[in-house]
């Protein structure tokens, strides 16, 4: 769970900051987060490029901690916002460059049309550290999640109250690595291919990539999905959460409440959980993974060797990776890179509580229209 002082840095870490392109932000000055490597980095400056800023993780819990963790070892944070478009954020990256970023953090929008702004670094000597997206190069230092791992949590979850019937998979966008890590972890769960059916019973009815893990896009793919299907489709495996957001709107249009996944921890998605229109969310704690990249960051101005990077020692027992020390992650390229992989953890029903216990969401948020009583936390 979150500690006291991790849940404290939204509060410490937070604070106006432009949505424009290449926008430049002064660190909080808060201390704590203390870089794992020991020495600080005064002067530090890390060059931080968003996909897309206006999913509500990053500006409520990644980016507050990763800043804190910046500041503590005595660096400096930029950011610049590619408003989700993949020539923006070759431009942003020069920006980021040209203002003096001496490691960068990348969150690509997508993995292989960022590699011309990866060996650009590379040549002017610049860390690069792939931010819970995989970057296909053996330069970067990759801070993830167990992707894997939060596909299987998804299909253990869905097949737990609905263990066989017509599935439909909404997949994240075709450009991003963590679709396919996600799907590969719902196979080892027992989801078979498409148009397979398990020897559980579970047949695969439409699965379909959604452009920029879009909302608005995947309610068209889950209308696509009903209507090939005649609405015959028992559970939805939406790959995030406000890809759920759109699904659960479809299939609320045609009368239907079925076993929905997603994963982000986004409040609304546990606010469905809560009323029971959405099954799982899995959680990735996202304080953990920021605070874990401003560290790392720290680390690399210091030339700290990617081999002997470490983790912060303070993370959160349900999300710390299974090793605080740098491990080598097999590229779906063939490439090995540097990693820390953080834990996710399956939020339902009957667990949604402890995320309002450890202060990532209100328990007015995740309780709107509960039935008192319904669920533990609305007590």
């Amino acid at each position: 769970m979150i500690t006291r002082r991790l849940a404290a840095v939204l509060a410490s870490g937070m604070f106006i900051l432009g949505a424009c392109n290449s926008t430049a932000s002064n660190a909080p000055a808060a201390s704590g987060g203390a870089p794992a490597s020991g020495a600080a980095s005064t002067g530090c400056k890390v060059g931080v490029s968003w996909n897309n800023y206006s999913q509500e993780r990053w500006k409520k819990a990644d980016e507050p901690a990763m800043q804190k963790a910046i500041a503590a070892g005595g660096g400096s944070y930029i950011r610049a916002d590619a408003n989700d478009k993949a020539e923006q954020q070759l431009t942003d990256i020069d920006s980021l460059i040209n203002q003096g970023a001496k490691v960068l953090i990348i969150l690509a929008k997508d993995d292989k049309g960022i590699l011309p702004a990866i060996a650009k670094a590379k040549t002017a000597g610049i860390p690069v550290i792939a931010y819970d997206r995989l970057i296909e190069d053996d330069s970067t230092f990759y801070i993830t999640f167990n992707n894997k791992q939060v596909g299987t949590l998804m299909a253990q979850s869905l097949l737990k109250v609905k263990p066989s019937g017509n599935y439909a998979i909404i997949l994240g966008a075709a450009t991003d690595p963590n679709s396919a890590f996600l799907r590969s972890g719902m196979t080892e769960a027992g989801i078979p291919k498409l148009n397979e059916t398990s020897s559980a019973g579970v047949k695969v009815v439409f699965e379909k990539n959604t452009d920029n893990w879009d909302t608005t896009n995947a309610k068209n793919n889950m209308e696509a999905a009903l209507n090939a299907n005649q609405n015959k489709i028992d559970a939805v495996l939406s790959e995030n959460d406000s890809m759920a957001t759109g699904v659960v709107q479809a299939l609320t249009a045609v009368g239907l409440k079925v076993p929905v996944s997603g994963q982000d921890g986004d409040a609304a998605a546990l606010n469905r959980v809560a009323l029971g229109t959405q099954t799982v969310s899995v959680w990735k704690n996202a304080f953990a993974l920021g605070e874990t990249a401003g560290s790392v960051a720290v680390q690399l101005c210091a030339k700290t060797a990617l081999t002997a990077i470490k983790a912060p020692g303070d993370l959160p027992a349900a999300a710390a990776p299974a090793s605080l020390n740098a491990t080598p992650f097999t590229t779906p390229g063939g490439k090995t890179v540097q990693s820390i992989i953080l834990t996710p953890t399956a939020i339902t029903k009957d667990n949604v509580k402890d995320t309002v216990d450890a202060g990532w969401v209100t328990k007015d948020q995740v309780c709107a229209g509960v039935a008192a009583g319904s669920v533990p936390v609305c007590g």
